[in-house]
């Protein structure tokens, strides 16, 4: 009964089904309350399926008495409580999905008894204490995904003993000590997940054996020393991520290193080298080496002698010169106007008065904004500081840092620098800075039930620019990069209005890139309530016609001044629906109240166009192509460069004093038709 709309409880007659029955699918519905206890009674049952529901409270300890259970998937609800030990009895067991869920305590080392076990998923939950090396006792293990919780000490040497081993991912824990060297040993590995954990030490030499690695993520430690040359020799190496780690010395230029887009190193101040694209400093002290190695294999020893007593006088010259300066010039302090400097903890706090709450300017998931000046020229920026206590923050501030580090676009907000630290405390601290927009979010100018003269009104041309800025963002990100990026959290808290009232698009704390890597897993339900796509609700995979749903809505709310999640929409009605049910004679009657004043106003102004019905022409067509991008199907909704080539038309039919005769090409009108015949 898989993948339907099935809610409610589950009865404890469930207890009463055939003893006979080997397979029972839940999954993928809508169901809650807790788990019956008396589903122990069906102990014939190999494949057990409840992923994807609103289950709670804890896993009965009496599952443990299903013995031939081979399959157990309870993925992606909401159970708390403790992984039961009983599972041990499952000596069958070779799938088990407990991932997505509030489950808490220590992983019991009893689940080593499971030596058929194959696919161990525990990731996003919060769990914590040491990782049992029994845990990494299953000689079949193909992937263990532990990464978003809070287990601590050291990675188990035995993890290096997986000889079938493909997928392990340990990212966003609080993991210490030195990288296991045995690691080196699992020679079947393709992803290996490090980040966001306290790992230090280098990376190990015996890495060189994993010739079938794919992605290796190392972010966000504490790694150091040089980055070894022989990843270069991993030629299946297609994503590399070193960031914000100690990491010194020359960056290789061949391999994985060849290709900005595949590797990342942001945050590592002591690399020099590599490739141009990703300016980095030069290594000067190499260069200089080997230009006196060429100029000894061309000169005499006796005019070598010469030369050196030169350089010699002519260095001490120099530094006296420099040491003299320096004593009356003090060092140029730190700008954020210098893009991807790296700018201290110390200047971010003076920079907003302490972190005060005068200074907060909003918060969301994983942190908060602050406005900073700086004391030097007075410069303006905004400050994300990220909760690391919050769980997938660290993966939040990594998504965002890839994400902006090569994207450039006048309506995509731009990030000035960044910060990874220790703050005052000896806390762990990471910020993003980015431009101050002094006009805040478009959600502040948007009234959530009609017209609301606190928030401030948005005339039909300044809404209308807006829509079109978020389009042509979007479509940049779909279409123009080098890898189509998914945003997955558009809203209008994450639109920002600049001085001139141009739109940016903010917060990729949740974005993911369309590579194939990113395609291999499932993202759940990630987004704001009322703006999600309804496909992620069902366990779909991140897709630009995801974006294209969110901005439906998004454009519909600029025109109603009613937010998806308004009181009125309830009952099967929905902000889609109202607009839908709207055209085209009554779109009037359900646009923001002041966009109608706006019209009548206008209308009275003595110009020979009817205002009126040329706004009310353009507000049909914008409500139209609200609606088809916030269909349901994924399949049937607009893409975004057909939206911003609408949009255009629109703004071009605004904008002219006689409107009755344009033309258009496009999927929405239909080729060669004009807007009024639509109506």
């Amino acid at each position: 009964m898989s993948v339907n709309r099935l809610s409610g409880a589950l009865p404890d007659s469930i207890a009463n089904l055939s003893t006979q029955m080997t397979r029972l699918l839940l999954g993928d519905n809508r169901i809650f309350g807790s788990i019956p206890s008396g589903i122990q009674n069906l102990f014939s049952l190999t494949k057990l399926s409840m992923q994807y529901n609103f289950l709670t409270g804890a896993i009965p300890i009496g599952v443990g008495k299903l013995k031939r259970m081979e399959f157990l998937s309870f993925g992606r609800n909401e159970l708390s409580g403790n992984i039961p030990s009983s599972l041990q009895n499952m000596s069958r067991l070779y799938i088990l999905y407990l991932y997505k869920n509030s489950l808490t305590g220590n992983v019991p080392s009893s689940l080593g008894n499971c030596t058929y076990m194959q696919f161990l998923h525990l990731f996003d939950n919060n769990l914590s204490g040491s990782l049992p090396k029994q845990l990494f006792s299953f000689p079949s293990l193909i992937e263990i995904f532990l990464g978003n919780n809070s287990f601590s000490g050291d990675l188990p040497l035995e993890a290096g003993y997986l000889k079938a081993l493909q997928n392990l991912n340990v990212s966003n824990n609080k993991l210490s000590g030195e990288i296991p060297s045995t690691l080196g040993n699992c020679l079947s590995l393709e992803y290996l997940g490090l980040d966001g954990n306290f790992f230090h030490g280098s990376i190990p030499s015996t890495f060189s054996t994993l010739r079938g690695l794919r992605s290796l993520d190392l972010s966000g430690n504490n790694l150091s020393g040089k980055i070894p040359k022989y990843l270069e020799n991993l030629s299946a190496l297609q994503y590399l991520n070193l960031s914000f780690n100690d990491f010194e010395g020359e960056l290789p230029k061949q391999g994985v290193f060849r290709n900005a887009s595949e590797v990342w190193v942001l945050g590592n101040s002591k690399l020099c080298g590599g490739i141009e694209e990703l300016k980095l400093p030069a290594c000067s002290s190499q260069a200089s080496k080997k230009l006196g190695m060429s100029l000894a294999s061309k000169v005499k020893f006796s005019i070598i002698g010469v030369v050196l007593c030169l350089m010699l006088l002519s260095c001490f010259v120099t530094t006296l010169y420099w040491v003299r300066k320096s004593r009356k010039k003090p060092p140029v302090p730190p700008s954020v106007e210098d893009p991807f400097m790296i700018i201290s903890y110390a200047d971010l706090f003076k920079a907003t008065d302490g972190f005060s709450s005068a200074n907060l300017i909003g918060s969301g998931s994983f942190g908060s904004v602050y406005k900073g000046t700086q004391d030097r020229d007075g410069t303006v920026f905004a400050v994300k500081v990220l909760n690391l206590q919050q769980q997938g923050a660290m993966t939040s501030f990594m998504a965002e840092c890839e994400a902006l580090r090569n994207i450039r676009h006048r309506n995509l907000i731009k990030i000035l620098t960044c910060c990874s630290s220790i703050d005052y405390k000896g806390n762990e601290f990471k910020a993003l800075v980015f431009e101050y927009m002094n006009n805040g979010s478009l959600d502040r100018w948007l009234p959530k039930d009609g017209y609301d003269q606190q928030r401030g009104n948005l005339t039909f041309i300044q809404r209308l620019n807006i829509a079109l800025d978020v389009a042509s963002a979007l479509d940049y990100l779909h279409h123009h990069c080098q890898t189509p990026i998914v945003h997955r959290d558009l809203k209008p808290s994450n639109i920002l209005l600049d001085d001139d009232m141009i739109a940016h698009v903010s917060d990729f704390g949740l974005t993911r890139f369309l590579s194939e890597f990113a395609q291999t897993i499932s993202l759940g339900v990630k987004g704001s309530i009322g703006y999600i796509a309804p496909e992620y609700a069902m366990g779909g995979k991140a897709s630009t016609q995801g974006d294209v749903y969110s901005y439906g809505i998004l454009l519909l709310e600029m025109i109603t001044g009613k937010g998806p999640t308004d009181d009125m929409f309830k009952d099967n009605l929905s902000l889609h629906h109202f607009a839908k049910l709207a055209l085209h004679e009554r779109v009037m009657e359900i646009v923001d109240p002041y966009l109608f004043e706006e019209a009548e106003v206008t209308q009275g102004s003595g110009n020979h166009i009817n205002a009126r019905n040329k706004m009310r022409d353009c507000l049909i067509s914008m409500v139209r192509i609200g609606v088809l991008c916030s269909l349901e199907s994924p399949r049937e909704r607009m893409e975004m460069k057909n939206v911003v080539m609408e949009m255009h038309a629109i703004k071009d039919l605004y904008l002219r004093s006689e409107f009755t005769e344009i033309q258009v090409r496009s999927p929405l009108w239909g080729e060669g038709t004009s807007y009024l015949s639509q109506y």
